[in-house]
């Protein structure tokens, strides 16, 4: 079975990845009033990030990708965080919507997702194969491996390991 990078690779790790390939398209460029507004009603000022746009748009491919059909309104709910109301108790504020209808229809543009309205079915955005093909081929790096743990869990595994050149230990031990 071949390994899909989607759910293999820490999400963090993943959408960093998948933002530097997104920014190879060019229907996928960051507004110039996106510098000026806060990501949702929450949040005290706006993303000092400087690849927020392409990571967020990176980040909502992922979400519609392990989520199938997802709408703005979801995807809201997803971004959104508590807000800070000083001496009152926090409450819960969903994201902004523009950005995210935004990073929609550029996508959306751009050949990766497919509006889908279909009655009794969930409505919203759905990846295509193209988008699926660009999703599903971020690769790996040589160093993203799963690794045995240093510490043996079994009485056998301690037995194996006889040194620590065999664990492969960098730094030296003194």
């Amino acid at each position: 079975m071949e390994r899909n990078p989607i759910f293999e690779m820490p999400a963090n790790e993943y959408n960093n990845k998948l933002a530097e390939a997104l920014k190879q398209i060019p229907e996928i460029q960051q507004p110039e009033w996106s510098l000026f507004v806060k990501s949702g009603v929450a949040k005290k000022r706006p993303s000092q990030e400087v690849d927020f746009w392409h990571k967020r748009a990176a980040s909502i491919l992922r979400q519609i990708y392990i989520h199938k059909t997802v709408g703005v309104n979801r995807l809201k709910t997803r971004y959104g965080s508590r807000q800070n109301r000083g001496m009152r108790p926090e409450k819960f504020k969903r994201g902004s919507g523009k950005i995210i209808r935004t990073i929609l229809q550029q996508a959306e543009k751009a050949g990766l997702l497919e509006k889908k309205n279909e009655p009794k079915k969930r409505a919203g955005r759905s990846i295509t194969e193209k988008g699926k093909e660009l999703l599903e081929n971020i690769k790996f790096d040589n160093n993203h491996k799963i690794t045995k743990s240093i510490f043996p869990k079994t009485a056998k595994e301690a037995t194996e390991v006889q040194s620590v050149e065999e664990l492969n230990i960098t730094d030296k031990i003194e």
